[in-house]
């Protein structure tokens, strides 16, 4: 038999979204385990992919190129599964801060953690403190992501952060953004503090223990 596995791997790592469906339906029609795919497959292309960027291996374009890759396969195979039997590794919001409208940088982390496994709730840019602590709520997020790119939205990161506590949620802050560093992470309070996408996904998992 065709390592089907192997090959629908090297798919999505080579962002092949068009040969993608075609390479899946195959192993499918052969007996290969739709969930086996999606585990062994799509979702340990994205956890490899991770370290390669972080390595200086390949760059955002391909990253995002993997990215979709896998969604396609993804989106194919869904109906095929039970969606509770796909193991999530935990549940994130993650937002821009108010007063910031960059989101390329928050996208691609949104991207790369749902591409790992993770349930992302991405509320978009310029979110209050009181918003984020909505979706928290909404989603019983796990984990929630505040992206800042001025430093002039930092402060708004800071008082996202005190909110949060103050509400006394059980949720782990995650901070990252150009201006943003491990020191100011620790400083604010925050869980922890990623510089990229791909030890954006580490972190996560990291902090709930995956």
């Amino acid at each position: 038999m065709s390592n089907y596995i192997e090959e629908i791997k090297t798919l999505v790592m080579e962002g092949e979204d068009e040969e993608i469906v075609d390479k899946i339906k195959e192993a499918v029609d052969d007996g290969v385990d739709p969930l086996d795919i999606v585990s062994n497959s799509l979702i340990q292309a994205m956890n490899e992919i991770g370290p390669m960027m972080a390595s200086g291996e390949v760059f955002v374009p391909e990253v995002l190129m993997s990215a979709e890759t896998m969604q396609v396969g993804l989106e194919y195979l869904k109906p095929m599964i039970n969606e509770e039997d796909i193991d999530s590794a935990g549940v994130v919001v993650i937002g821009t801060v108010e007063g910031d409208l960059h989101d390329i940088g928050k996208n691609l982390v949104a991207m790369m953690l749902e591409s790992s496994g993770f349930e992302v709730h991405n509320i978009g840019i310029d979110q209050s403190p009181q918003d984020f602590v909505d979706a928290i709520e909404k989603y019983n997020a796990d984990i929630v992501g505040l992206s800042a790119l001025l430093t002039t939205t930092m402060i708004a990161m800071k008082e996202t952060v005190e909110l949060i506590k103050n509400k006394g949620l059980d949720v782990k802050i995650t901070v990252g953004g150009a201006p943003v560093s491990e020191e100011f992470a620790k400083e604010i309070g925050a869980d922890g503090y990623s510089e990229d996408a791909s030890s954006a996904v580490i972190l996560c998992k990291q902090l709930l223990d995956k």
